[in-house]
């Protein structure tokens, strides 16, 4: 995997599979997402154990981020493109 891991806040709005959480002082890798009712997702871990998180849990997470990959308010535009709008 390329780039370099930056700390996120998460919620259940904006978790993403490969994020790597810590819950109670352990590291888990979410695996696969299942959004259920109200805004609840119940996330699998790598190792096979389940956490449903609510819409106002908010935790931080280990994110995988590669600097050379365009990203925020300017991506596709033509000043992201090296010209001049």
């Amino acid at each position: 995997m390329r780039g370099v891991l930056v700390a996120v806040e998460i919620d259940a709005g904006t978790v993403r599979v490969g994020d790597q959480v810590m819950i109670g002082g352990q590291p888990f890798v979410v695996r696969n997402m299942t959004a259920m009712g109200s805004g609840h997702k119940r996330l699998v871990f790598g190792t096979g154990e389940t956490f449903v998180m609510g819409p106002a849990t908010v935790l931080w997470a280990a994110r995988r981020h590669d600097p050379r990959i365009p990203r925020g308010r300017f991506t596709g535009s033509a000043h992201a493109r090296g010209r001049q709008p």
